[in-house]
């Protein structure tokens, strides 16, 4: 049986690394198993599949390092600026109330509110006022959203300076062709490396706290994104297209961070910086996802690749990738623009209108049906729009 184990593991293993489906025509594992030449340092090394690995332990760590950041930087800073760690109303505890609420229906129709009503002898209305603090009680404090905010707009704006300042200084970035030229024989250097591990382990952090963060109504939409983040950053590290994947990876980090400094804004409450944020926001993400990233990126993997190396199957893989990619960058503008369209039009944005991402931000009362500004403090979350990543939320600020 073991035996017999070990051939089964090795065919898949065989076929799912064949090398006609990842590598270029006439190139094997092998040759990307040899070093490179002196000329390159002596720390330059092609690719290998086990260093994604690495990406495990590191994203723990990250983890790790997120939570003392909330609490004792981002929780004292949330509390100079006057956000407080109070958490919602208390429904008055009733077993009957509750155990519709849990079993059977948050929201409640009207049918079985006349039901409740004459159950329990209370009024519609001070049913209906139950449920709503019911509800309100499940939300994460402002206190919760800003350190979270306050943590990814650190990490963004970390990484996004760190691959400035790399990309800066590579040929590819100025010359896309670059990124082609000697593939897949290109070294990979230490900093490289680093900045790719690093990206790669923060999304795989995004994959683990997603189920503990501030729940949004996007949670399937994002959790995919984050799955194509990682097979983009993991299949592009494996066939050595590094290069490319820097340039992606810089162009979505451009926007993210400020997305999350107007989340910030909007939970301390200083409403116009939010808005003014947003509205900067929003012209970065359109003009980086819809303008610079088909003219740059998909020029370069579809047109240029497809003249200096020519295509082969795990290139349409990750061809289709990076279009479905566009994809949700149009669906994302598409959603910016209506928001802000109407925000500046006027003046407020309907709670029907808005992408309010926090499956607990329905929950507000429903008699106030209208907020002012691009993010309303009264509402609770923004989708992420992140280009690796999504989350924006609009007039109802994640």
């Amino acid at each position: 049986r073991r035996k017999m184990a070990a051939a089964v593991s090795a065919l898949l293993s065989a076929w799912f690394w064949n090398e006609r489906f990842w590598l270029p025509h006439n190139v094997t594992w092998a040759d990307l198993a040899r070093e490179p030449g002196p000329e390159w340092g002596s720390d330059a090394q092609y690719p290998r599949a086990w260093h994604v690995l690495f990406a495990f332990p590191l994203a723990l760590g990250i983890f790790a390092v997120r939570l003392l950041f909330e609490r004792f930087i981002a929780k004292p800073c949330a509390i100079k600026l006057g956000i407080q760690d109070g958490g919602p109303h208390r429904a008055q505890p009733n077993a009957i109330l509750e155990k519709v609420f849990t079993s059977i229906t948050k929201c409640p129709d009207g049918r079985r509110l006349e039901g409740l009503s004459k159950q329990l002898d209370w009024d519609v209305r001070k049913i209906q006022h139950w449920f709503r603090h019911r509800r309100n009680q499940d939300k994460p404090s402002v206190l919760t959203k800003f350190c979270e905010s306050m943590w990814k707009f650190t990490f963004y704006l970390s990484i996004f300076s760190y691959g400035f300042k790399f990309m800066w200084s590579t040929p590819w970035f100025w010359d896309t062709r670059q990124c082609w030229y000697n593939y897949p024989f290109q070294p990979l250097t230490s900093g490289l490396y680093y900045y790719y591990i690093l990206q790669l382990a923060f999304y795989w952090s995004l994959m683990f706290s997603q189920f503990t963060d501030i729940k949004r109504k996007d949670f399937l939409m994002m959790f995919v994104h984050h799955w194509f983040a990682v097979g983009l950053i993991t299949f592009s590290y494996v066939n050595n297209m590094v290069r490319v994947g820097t340039l992606v990876l810089f162009l979505h980090d451009a926007a993210d961070f400020l997305l999350e400094a107007a989340k910030m804004a909007n939970y301390a409450k200083y409403q116009r910086l939010c808005d003014a944020i947003f509205m900067f926001f929003g012209v970065v993400f359109i003009v980086t996802r819809l303008v610079i990233y088909p003219y740059w990126i998909l020029n370069t993997t579809l047109f240029e690749s497809w003249e200096l190396i020519g295509p082969y199957p795990s290139w349409w893989l990750f061809n289709g990738l990076l279009v479905t990619l566009q994809v949700m960058h149009v669906i994302w503008s598409c959603l910016i623009i209506r928001v802000a369209y109407k925000a500046l039009m006027r003046g407020k944005v309907s709670k029907d209108d808005r992408s309010d991402v926090e499956s607990s931000s329905e929950e507000e009362d429903m008699t106030s049906n209208s907020t002012k500004g691009i993010f309303s403090t009264s509402s609770n979350g923004a989708n992420r729009l992140n280009g690796h990543v999504a989350s924006a939320q609009w007039p109802g600020e994640a």
